[in-house]
């Protein structure tokens, strides 16, 4: 399968660049308006789930999901085996299971990963790309 460039944003970088990019920093913001954007599915099941436990207050799930590949230009980027497979390769720098599965599909088709994380920084080696 071709590998894809650009940028893929996390849940938090997504839910920010939506309710206020201005938080962003500049490299990030550069990257969300210049693109390409990609949305993972992840990030649409990690909404989902914090929305179902009140932890987060999007309206609809599925409406912000729409809403938020339009407002980002993105495109959405499904979940493959070979980006499960990835987590088994990854160092057990990050705990979070949603991190750890974006990270391996930024590794696997070759984006730029879009975080507020900083621990996710520490994957930069080896070719894997990140903006915080």
């Amino acid at each position: 399968m071709a590998r894809t460039s650009g940028y893929l944003l996390d849940t938090n970088a997504t839910l920010i660049a939506l309710t206020n990019p201005a938080a962003l920093s500049r490299r990030m913001r550069k990257a969300v308006l210049t693109g390409p954007n990609h949305l993972s599915v992840v990030v649409y099941w990690e909404v989902l789930l914090k929305t179902m436990t009140g932890a987060l207050d999007v309206g609809e799930p599925r409406t912000w999901w729409l809403d938020a590949l339009d407002q980002l230009a993105a495109t959405p980027l499904v979940l493959r085996p070979e980006h499960v497979s990835e987590v088994y390769t990854l160092p057990p720098i990050h705990k979070d299971p949603f991190d750890r599965i974006l990270i391996a599909q930024a590794s696997v088709e070759d984006l730029t990963l879009l975080t507020t994380d900083g621990e996710i920084s520490r994957y930069a080696s080896d070719g894997f790309r990140v903006i915080s």
